[in-house]
């Protein structure tokens, strides 16, 4: 009953969701907002967001635009974060920003790259990426963390608390899965923040954790391929890289924990020092940040992101027998 309820899915979903799509709109750090801008604007302000120029989901995992997301504009601004800086990334739908996020079902992960030079100046072509998070369903097993951001929650993630100093990209990316039920179907929403990241601290990933895109996907992988996204029992396999293991010991576990690997509800003034606690992907539903951030601008230039990946965390990941790595792994939901 279920395959075949799966098989009209599509015809149901594609009138609504043509032009329901979405972009991120503003970034908090620590309690203080950076603000981004709409879409189609004559003459955008500085920002630390890379700006795309539609809505619209990257097709393909060979595309260029997988990288930072469709024409996506190197930025002026960078914010400054430290080693557990929390961000709250705020993803909303249409072209304004008036509409909430409109997808629900997928996954969501963040990955961070460093930039040779400032990130405002840096062409991320050739990025080395590194995931510090990712987030699939929750404990019910059928619904989506994403989901929350039907909501207008934003998405929270915490810099990893041992993170080396210097210039990053932030890769927050959303893959809408409700037609990836056939092989293209899958929907990709990757947004770049250009962040300065504080500390003295000396962690960081290893060769085997990065990758670039395009390059880390395939279109016919588990996570990106998924024709039984929609028949129960959903085991779902995160495409890219795993967590890089120097991220909170590598574990990248949802259960929320107020020293553990991420809470529901973070605090957006948290200690800029970085004592804050987790490194996953969760979400808050009254983000309570108020200031407005400035910083001084720099040359802005036109830039296209790539990316490559693979996924997941042993304590929470069921590995797959083959070559391949494959990551499984049931999220628990924050209570």
């Amino acid at each position: 009953m279920f395959r075949k309820l799966a098989q009209f899915l599509p015809a149901l979903v594609i009138p609504t969701l043509v032009s329901a799509h979405g972009f991120v709109q503003q970034v908090t750090i620590d309690g203080t907002v950076y603000k981004g801008n709409n879409l189609n604007v004559a003459t955008p302000a500085a920002s630390i967001i890379r700006l795309v120029n539609t809505n619209s989901p990257v097709k393909g995992t060979n595309n260029t635009f997988l990288n930072c997301g469709q024409d996506a504009q190197l930025a002026s601004l960078v914010g400054n974060a430290n080693p557990g800086s929390q961000l709250e990334i705020l993803w909303v739908g249409g072209t304004d920003g008036s509409s909430n996020w409109p997808h629900n079902t997928g996954p969501l992960m963040h990955y961070m790259a460093k930039c040779d030079g400032s990130c405002s100046t840096y062409d991320s072509t050739n990025a080395e990426w590194f995931k510090i998070s990712e987030l699939g369903l929750e404990a019910d097993g059928s619904t989506w963390y994403q989901a929350n951001l039907n909501s207008r929650a934003p998405a929270n993630v915490t810099i990893p608390n041992t993170l080396a100093p210097g210039n990053y990209l932030l890769r927050s990316e959303i893959i809408s899965l409700q037609l990836a039920m056939t092989l293209g179907g899958a929907e990709f929403y990757p947004a770049c923040i250009q962040l300065q990241i504080g500390g003295s601290q000396t962690g960081g990933p290893t060769s085997s954790e990065e990758c670039t895109f395009p390059g880390g996907y395939s279109d016919s992988e588990p996570g990106i391929l998924t024709p039984d996204i929609y028949n129960p029992p959903i085991e779902y396999t995160f495409p890219g890289p795993p967590v890089a293991s120097f991220v909170d010991g590598g574990s990248s576990s949802a259960t929320p924990s107020s020293t553990g690997s991420g809470s529901g509800a973070p605090s957006s003034t948290g200690p800029a020092s970085g004592s804050s606690a987790g490194n996953t992907s969760t979400f808050a539903n009254n983000p309570s940040s108020t200031v407005i951030a400035s910083s001084t601008p720099s040359a802005t230039a036109t830039g296209q992101c790539m990316l490559i990946g693979r996924s997941t965390n042993e304590d929470v990941v069921k590995r797959d027998s083959r070559n391949k790595r494959s990551h499984k792994r049931r999220l628990i939901r924050a209570h």
